[in-house]
């Protein structure tokens, strides 16, 4: 054995830009033996012929190839082999790069909902467009003390998907217009996910269309919602509208990005139309509510 032709393991190492632990974990799987290996002292030996099995090997992990899929590529090196590999791959990548673009989106709607809730106007109503929204809704008398009374609700809707809930949307609950008339505010009557457009839920979901809705904003939780729903109602009464479905409360904030409670922001909706109709004063005539006050919408 020549051994001037011959490389020491650490050198090869600092060659390649490897550890010594790496190349030994390549020869433990079967990817590369060394080319000598001292019998007494177990110090092993490279020879420059190997030089082009570690850059395939090399290459072929910088394309993302796990080191089984290379040593079976070493140990059957053929064009065909090669090309099937690299086309599996690249399905592989277009797959990751897909749902790195979902993952992104997601971040993105993330950061804009943090921004949006540290810069809400508190405790005022607005009369608001809101978009269409795709919603999963599980129906069932809820009691509110803290977020944690959320949580078997949450793993019910969890079942049986490919995502962790937490991942896919907006967690939300909601009352019920007929419960909203009596301001029965001490309990739910539905629970609620928001999905975003990209999100794949294994289950029934439901669209709900654009609407026009009344928000506030308020610091705190769903502890701290019954005085705000008053509000709503009050206003929703002071400019002739109806109630024209059940309440949309997400917590944009809460115990999930904060151990702060003064941070925690809560968002409370209940969509509504114009009055259809209502009594005229000095007619005692039915007037749609769209053609008061010179054609004005009370909605405005």
């Amino acid at each position: 054995m020549d051994y001037k032709e011959l490389f020491p393991i650490g050198e090869v190492a600092r060659m390649f830009h490897l550890s010594v632990g790496t190349l030994r974990h390549y020869e433990q799987l079967g990817l590369l033996q060394p080319e000598y290996t001292n019998p007494k002292t177990g110090y092993r030996y490279y020879s420059s012929r190997q030089f082009e099995c570690l850059n395939t090997i090399r290459y072929l992990r910088v394309l993302g190839m796990s080191l089984p899929q290379i040593r079976d590529f070493l140990n059957n090196r053929d064009l065909d082999k090669i090309q099937e590999l690299l086309t599996q791959q690249k399905e592989k990548v277009i797959a990751q790069e897909r749902e790195l673009r979902k993952i992104e989106r997601k971040i993105d709607s993330r950061l804009h909902q943090i921004e949006d809730a540290r810069t809400s106007v508190f405790g005022e109503v607005s009369l608001i467009e809101a978009d269409p929204v795709r919603l999963v809704l599980m129906r069932g008398n809820l009691h509110l003390k803290s977020y944690l009374d959320l949580e078997s609700s949450l793993r019910k809707l969890d079942e049986g998907q490919s995502d962790a809930l937490i991942f896919l949307g907006k967690v939300g609950v909601g009352i019920t217009p007929e419960n909203l008339r009596r301001q029965a505010f001490d309990s739910y009557d539905l629970v609620f996910l928001q999905l975003d457009p990209e999100d794949d839920f294994s289950g029934q979901a439901e669209m709900m269309p654009a609407c026009q809705a009344v928000s506030i904003r308020l610091r705190g939780s769903h502890k701290d919602a019954p005085a705000y729903y008053r509000m709503l109602l009050d206003y929703i009464s002071s400019r002739h509208l109806a109630i024209d479905g059940f309440s949309r409360e997400i917590t944009m904030i809460d115990n999930g990005l904060t151990s702060d409670e003064s941070q925690f922001v809560t968002e409370i909706r209940i969509p509504v139309k114009a009055a259809s109709e209502k009594v005229s004063q000095t007619s005692g005539t039915r007037t749609p509510a769209s053609d008061k006050e010179g054609g004005r919408n009370h909605a405005e």
